[in-house]
């Protein structure tokens, strides 16, 4: 396999960029707060606003066993300075969850308390899943390849430092990953299974395992190691799914075959979830909240596939995009969903990197980790990306280095 140096480091560079793009707007499903909020779109860096006018990240539940834990010298505290957003065993803060609305209907606060999931970062900044991406850079760079427990060591280490995570945004993998921690389960086997919470079905499980399949010999190998890769915190079918046309994909696209033959010869190979994304927030809101809904539903609802499979060219000449935006498709984190309108997004925009990072953060949802892994295939299919989109990143001199250290330790100086 013969991958160019130059599309490694901007698939790389994709990764950050889209990330940071997107934060401000991520999981905002009414577009329209997109236009009202950003003065008609996203077209650079922005901070996270407040208030969000749909979160829900507010009184998030994270409850440790502290008593075990502290018995087999386990650290348990993954929240630091973030405890006041979150209810747990440790924190006693009175939040209250009133008001039932957004596109799923969860339970919410009022409007001035509906913080952010990125409270506090500022324009350019990267959220943490992006930021435990490069955790797994520094690991295979310290260790000169791919070691899963120094890797599961540096994961731990980061998130039970305080001071290192600036995001409030504990993903629920997260706080499930810990719990099981916290109650000596070996630290290889703590995930959460998709069949027991939902969201563990979800985008963010494929970014860290779609950046690890760099550092393979071969694609056949490349996706084993990604898949494996994928059960430290994500025990998904859906999430599997996705890796399998994502890491071909982005192996095609490194060795410089044509990117939009090449992504519609891959689609075509995806099959596509039988429940309408419009359906899906209607049998959410119906439910107030997917909470709700009855576990044998749920599975059905997110892995009941029809027979047929994503024609890039049929979507655009059928639809718009506001009706592939929540319609056809939900904007939510749920890999059924989000591999047809990340490709739809780059055959759109014929993968130009920054009118497809820009409409990726503009579709709203779940853009942040839908926004990583198409900005991973946009830098591997662009020889450039632009400079200054690099040196707006707030850590940009930090990522350059890493980048280059990364790359230089799986492929050679």
């Amino acid at each position: 396999m013969s991958l160019d140096k130059q599309r490694l480091k901007n698939a790389l560079w994709g990764i950050f960029i889209s990330d940071a793009m997107s934060m401000p707007a991520h999981w905002y499903y009414k577009r329209d707060y997109i236009k009202e909020g950003f003065d008609g779109a996203i077209t650079g860096y922005n901070d996270a606003p407040h208030p969000h006018p749909e979160s829900f990240m507010v009184g998030g539940g994270y409850f440790p066993n502290i008593r075990k834990a502290k018995e087999i010298g386990r650290p348990y505290d993954i929240l630091h300075e973030h405890l006041r957003f979150y209810n747990t065993n440790y924190n006693h803060a009175d939040i209250r969850l009133s008001v039932h609305s957004g596109e799923h209907a969860n339970p919410m606060p009022i409007l001035n308390e509906r913080y952010h999931y990125h409270h506090g970062l500022k324009s350019g900044d990267n959220t943490l899943g992006a930021n435990l991406m490069r955790v797994l850079m520094r690991s295979i760079t310290k260790t000169k390849e791919y070691n899963q427990e120094h890797f599961i060591n540096e994961f731990t280490t980061y998130m039970t430092t305080p001071g290192l995570n600036k995001d409030p945004y504990s993903e629920i993998y997260l706080r499930s990953w810990f719990s099981n921690y916290t109650n000596g389960v070996p630290p290889h086997a703590c995930a959460q299974e998709q069949r027991n919470v939902w969201s563990i079905g979800s985008s963010g499980g494929a970014i860290r395992p779609l950046l690890l399949s760099l550092a393979s010999s071969s694609v056949y190998q490349a996706l084993g190691v990604a898949l494996q890769h994928q059960q430290i915190t994500h025990r998904s079918d859906n999430v599997s799914s996705a890796l399998t046309y994502l890491v071909p994909l982005l192996h095609a696209l490194l060795e410089k075959k044509d990117p939009l033959s090449t992504i519609r010869e891959h689609a075509s190979k995806v099959h596509l979830i039988k429940i309408k994304g419009s359906d899906l927030t209607t049998t959410y809101a119906k439910h107030r909240g997917p909470g709700n809904i009855p576990h044998d539903e749920m599975w059905k609802i997110h892995t009941e596939f029809s027979n047929d499979t994503l024609d890039l060219d049929s979507l655009l000449e059928k639809y718009t995009e506001d009706e592939i935006l929540g319609d056809v498709f939900t904007t939510g984190c749920y890999p059924e969903h989000s591999i047809p309108v990340l490709s739809y997004l780059l055959y759109k925009n014929k993968f130009d990197f920054r009118e497809s990072i820009l409409a990726n953060a503009n579709a709203g949802g779940d853009n942040v980790h839908r926004g990583i892994l198409l900005g991973m295939l946009a830098g591997a299919a662009n020889d450039e990306i632009p400079q200054d989109l690099k040196e707006g990143l707030s850590d940009y001199e930090t990522i350059n280095s890493e980048i280059n250290n990364f790359i230089d330790t799986i492929i050679g100086s």
